[in-house]
Formats: structure tokens, C-alpha cells, sequence
């Protein structure tokens, strides 16, 4: 059973919670290595198997939660759900691609000499667990990070199975200094060329992106000619109440904040993947920060076209990220943000 605590509470018991437990060693996901076709069950709970690339077909067993699966082929059916026509045809039957990721999983060369810096870097594997560090030799379970998600790097330690692990520095968490630690295996620096900015000598008045609600798509220009349009998930028609309305909101924004790495949700200390708590949301870019909406990358679904957001822009997250270097301002990469006035955003 999962629970959630209060970060007082945590603090209070973090450093009694494994003691006495032996530590069991980070899955490197071995048999999955450098293999290909590899999808995650990103769904909370579970995602049905279908006889048939259709919804009103016989359901063959569920997947579940953060299971892989290899992924035979795709296929485009004219079946339900009509939202999502993209399914995967795997072992058993048919799963529809909503609720999943595309994964692989590699293992990286550990780099010792960090400096004193902190690093971008990527989780290359399906997930990985991190664990806190209260006191010495203590560890404590936290956050799963999941494939693509991104977070800054700051030390080389011995782990708690006696492997190199780095350090995670999460900017929601800073306050408290509640670092949390990851196999450095699991991770891969991102090399600064991979950050610079595309079409940087094209005038940044030049460089505009609209948002259309109702077709759930987003395209980018420069001087009018289209240099990208793809499907995105904009946020969902929910009105909570004494909260801020999920709706999208509609107008003319521009692009205020640029982070590599997002700490999206709350802080709960948790590992309830119900929980709304999502550290290293990808390549992340606010053009409304009073209530936060951002273009950002999505591995927790692949539902574009269809709202599913609390009002941010979902993209996939290669998308994202190119997004994210084409917009200004140009972004540091040594730095978890870059503010300026930048890139023109329309959402109608």
C-alpha cells in the first residue's frame, strides 16, 4: 500500500524508515538493454489488452503499472477509441497507445569529474528509483523518474548498493535541501551542444507560435513559413472548485521562463504514482507564468490531440525540447531558469 506523508512527518521519521532492511540493488533492466520497440504502462493503475486493434473487443488480461512490453508492430485502426488510432500489437493481443511510453533502456559511462557545477542531464532507462539520504548509511525510497525526464546533476557518490550514484538537485525541494540520489548508470549528461538555440540568427519578432484548442495543434513560424505543426494536449474543461479552472486559457502570451527541468504538482514526498507530483517534466516553456501554463514534454501519456492537462500544452517530449532551444529567450544551460520576453505565443 502507498502512502503520503506530510513533509514535517517525513523529516521526523525519514531516518528511521529502512533501518535494519537490506538494500535491494538498482534494476539495470539487463534483458532490455539497447533492445528496441520498448514501450512503459504509464497509466496509474492498469491498461487493458484487446483481441482486436479495437475498444469493443474482447479484453485479453491487463498490463500494469510501470510494466514494459515489447512492441510487435503498429497499427492504425478505424475502431474506438477514434480520439487515439494509434495501437501497438504485443504479446497476447492489442493495447491502444493512450496511456503509454516509448522507452529503451541504456546504460551510460560514469563521469567522475563534475566540477562544481550543476549538469543537465536524462534518464535513458524505463525508470529508475532515487532514494533521499537523512543520515549515513540510511536511505529512503522517494520518486521513481521515468525515461526522458530530465534534472540537474550535482555530485558522484557511493550509492546505497555501493555503485556510483548522483546527486539530484530538485528545485522544488531546495528550501529543505532534500536532495535525492539516482544509479549513475541510469543517467546521461546532455552534452551542451544539444541546448543551443535553433534559427537563433532569424529576428526574434519573427519567430511566433499559435495554439489552436479546437484542433489540439501547434504550430511554430518564422516570417510566416511553418517550421513545425504537430498535435498537442492542452488542458482539460474542469473548474475544481476554489481553484484555478484546468481550461487553457485563450489570448496572446509570450514566452517568460525557460527550465531544462520542472518540478511539476506539489512537493508530497510520496510514491503513489497517483499522486499529482512530477519531478523533471522535460524542456519546459512558460508564457504564462502567474498561473503556470507551459509547453513542456509528456511521459506520462500519448494521448495528443485530446485535452489532458491541467492547463499546460502536453508535447511529445523530442518535440518539446526542440521547442525549447527554437524560443526565445535562448536558454542557459547551466542555469535551472531563464527568464526574458520572448517568443510571441497566440492560443485561440
Amino acid at each position: 500500500m502507498h502512502t503520503t506523508i506530510s513533509r514535517r512527518d517525513f523529516l521526523k521519521i525519514g531516518a528511521l524508515s529502512l533501518a535494519g532492511l537490506a538494500f535491494k540493488p538498482a534494476y539495470n533492466f539487463g534483458e532490455l538493454i539497447d533492445g528496441e520497440n520498448l514501450a512503459r504502462v504509464a497509466a496509474a493503475e492498469s491498461i487493458s489488452v484487446y483481441s482486436q486493434p479495437d475498444e469493443d473487443s474482447q479484453i485479453k488480461f491487463q498490463r500494469y503499472h510501470d510494466e514494459i512490453f515489447h512492441i510487435y508492430s503498429e497499427v492504425i485502426s478505424d475502431k474506438k477509441p477514434f480520439t487515439n488510432p494509434l495501437w501497438y500489437k504485443v504479446w497476447g493481443g492489442y493495447i491502444n497507445s493512450a496511456y503509454t511510453q516509448r522507452v529503451q533502456a541504456h546504460l551510460n559511462p560514469v563521469v567522475e569529474s563534475l566540477g562544481d557545477t550543476m549538469h543537465a542531464a536524462e534518464i535513458t532507462v524505463p525508470f529508475t528509483q532515487s532514494y533521499l539520504q537523512r543520515q549515513k548509511g540510511v536511505w529512503t525510497q522517494l520518486y521513481r523518474l521515468y525515461y526522458s525526464t530530465t534534472h540537474w546533476v550535482t555530485q558522484l557518490v557511493e550509492g546505497p548498493d555501493g555503485e556510483p550514484w548522483y546527486r539530484i538537485k530538485d528545485e522544488m525541494l531546495m528550501e529543505d535541501s532534500l536532495d535525492y540520489y539516482v544509479p549513475a548508470q541510469h543517467v546521461r549528461l546532455i552534452p551542451d551542444n544539444e541546448m543551443t538555440p535553433i534559427s537563433a540568427s532569424v529576428p526574434a519578432n519573427k519567430k511566433k507560435v499559435e495554439v489552436s484548442l479546437e484542433k489540439q495543434e501547434l504550430t511554430a513560424t518564422e516570417d510566416s513559413v511553418v517550421v513545425l505543426k504537430t498535435k498537442i494536449s492542452s488542458g482539460l474543461n474542469y473548474h475544481p472548485v476554489g481553484e484555478i479552472s484546468w481550461n487553457t486559457q485563450t489570448g496572446t502570451f509570450y514566452v517568460e521562463d525557460k527550465m531544462i527541468s520542472k518540478h511539476m504538482g506539489d512537493w508530497t514526498l510520496s510514491t503513489d504514482p497517483e499522486t499529482y507530483t512530477i519531478p523533471g517534466v522535460a524542456w519546459t516553456s512558460f508564457f504564462d507564468w502567474e498561473i503556470g501554463v507551459a509547453f513542456h514534454g509528456t511521459h506520462w501519456h500519448h494521448n495528443f490531440g485530446v485535452p489532458m492537462s491541467h492547463g499546460c500544452i502536453n508535447m511529445l517530449t523530442e518535440e518539446a525540447k526542440w521547442l525549447f532551444r527554437w524560443l526565445t529567450p535562448a536558454a542557459d544551460p547551466k542555469k535551472m531558469s531563464t527568464l526574458g520576453h520572448g517568443t510571441e505565443v497566440t492560443v485561440y
